[in-house]
């Protein structure tokens, strides 16, 4: 596909998305930004959240980890639900009861503002990096797809102005009302994009919907379940709570996502949309892994040489393979959606977030619409300084190793809320920053020696709730004694 035709969709792309900002913003106000006045149906809800949970790196991602471990992913899908299950039924009612705008006012009233700010501090280093970190990627993907091949000495950091200036185009005036409806097109745009491709695959591979399916059930690639060795890193109940706890977690507590569901008219219509969301998602996930497995045997019957890195699968057949131009169509606009619906709904959630936690905003006396929008600018300036620094470090693992190590903030989060929720006891406030610093810490260090300790036991995704016990344990030891 030629990069003039990359381009215009994308600027195509946007302009339909500022158009529905434009149809949706309303007055803009605090209210609108924050909340999307709580009037959002659930159902345009829980549908746009498959695009946010899903971001450009799943897109990518999961079709490519086929190669290696199967549909292993579908054991941590089903850990999932448990996860949605328990946010549904234990922190939307809190979160719900307490009329909260920013979901960390709970540890205030709970623990006290050391507490309060330390919550919302790991939230906002987590978001940034993880956002920049997508957004880093369509960056790149835009550089050397669109600009590069079209001979426009574009520099890479005017690339990355770009790409934030047309999620802060949409999103600055209307907030989260406008994310609501920009992530059910951006959703429907990347389903549509793994649609197509399975469409296309199985076409030029002479199957039809049942012959594709038995093809993928036949092969090499359709193996779920490993009970087999529990020093793996693949074994299924490792894989089944960690995907319950990431979700209570990266889910549950963080901002980004619950400021969706705040948008219900109720807590039954949040509810609602959190139980079909999560089953949704279930067969959204099969749909990617099944196409991962497509893809492969599509590249071992065509004589394909497999990719050294599992990533590059997918654009490679979609762009480079010869198959109908469209596929490659398809493929840009599910990535850019994949990518933008995590992202704008991240810049939207931090500037929540900093306007309410850091700066003391309340519906009682909110902070202005200039100083939001101030805050909403500032985190985008912020996303591009973050984004730059990435480019200049030049090294994938280093900047790998970044993304997760955002992911380990979220266990301090999940150890102040358990701690919250499940006990009655009070902690000294002021030492709670100590105990969320020395927890990711030590799991990292766990995760760096669990070979050698444990017997070749490989510590994987359950680092999280590691993270969260220690944070727990933590603040027991700090509890104040009656």
């Amino acid at each position: 596909m030629s990069p003039t035709g990359i381009l215009l969709i994308v600027l195509a792309y946007f302009g339909l998305l500022i158009f529905i900002s434009y149809l949706t913003s309303g007055k803009g106000d605090n209210v609108t930004f924050f909340l999307g006045n709580r009037q959002s149906p659930w159902y345009v809800v829980a549908f746009g959240m498959i695009g946010a949970s899903l971001s450009g790196v799943t897109f990518i991602s999961v079709p490519g980890w086929v190669g290696s471990s199967q549909f292993s992913y579908m054991q941590m899908v089903l850990g999932y639900l448990l996860g949605y299950l328990v946010i549904a039924n234990v922190l939307l009612p809190l979160y719900y009861k307490l009329n909260l705008t920013s979901i960390y006012s709970y540890l205030d009233g709970r623990f006290g503002k050391v507490s309060y700010k330390v919550g919302a501090f790991y939230f906002l280093l987590s978001r940034t990096i993880g956002a920049s970190f997508r957004l880093y990627l369509v960056a790149m993907v835009l550089q050397f797809a669109v600009f590069d091949p079209m001979g426009l000495e574009v520099p890479f950091w005017l690339t990355v102005v770009l790409t934030i200036t047309l999620i802060w185009l949409y999103t600055f005036r209307g907030g989260i009302k406008t994310i609501i409806w920009t992530d059910t097109l951006q959703t429907a745009f990347m389903l549509l994009s793994a649609g197509m491709t399975v469409y296309f695959i199985s076409s030029e591979l002479d199957f039809n919907f049942s012959e594709a399916v038995a093809a993928i059930d036949a092969s090499e690639y359709s193996r779920v379940f490993d009970f087999d060795d529990w020093r793996s890193g693949s074994y299924f109940w490792k894989q089944f709570f960690s995907g319950a706890f990431i979700t209570i977690a990266m889910t549950g507590l963080d901002q980004d996502m619950m400021q969706k569901n705040l948008t219900c008219r109720s807590i039954g219509e949040a509810k609602k949309n959190m139980y079909w969301f999560s089953l949704v998602l279930v067969f959204v996930n099969l749909l990617f892994l099944g196409m991962g497995a497509l893809l492969y045997i599509f590249a071992q019957q065509k004589g394909i040489d497999i990719p050294v890195k599992a990533d590059q699968l997918f654009p490679m057949i979609a762009l480079q393979s010869g198959l109908p131009a469209v596929v490659g169509l398809f493929f840009i606009l599910g990535l850019i959606a994949a990518a933008y619906s995590s992202a704008d709904s991240a810049l939207t959630a931090l500037t929540t977030s900093f306007s309410v936690d850091i700066l003391g905003s309340t519906e009682d006396k909110p902070i202005s619409k200039k100083h939001r929008m101030m805050v909403h600018l500032g985190f985008s300036a912020l996303l591009v300084l973050t984004i730059l620094i990435f480019k200049s470090l030049n090294d994938d693992s280093v900047i790998s190793e970044l993304f997760v190590a955002a992911g380990y903030t979220y266990g301090p989060l999940l150890g102040l809320y358990a701690f919250g929720l499940f006990t009655k006891w009070q902690v000294k406030d002021a030492w709670v920053p100590l105990v969320c610093l020395l927890s990711p810490l030590l799991c990292y260090v766990v995760k760096l020696n669990s070979d050698v300790w444990f017997a070749g036991y490989q510590m994987k995704f359950e680092l999280l709730i590691l993270n969260g016990f220690l944070t727990f344990l933590g603040l027991f030891l700090l509890r104040k004694k009656f």
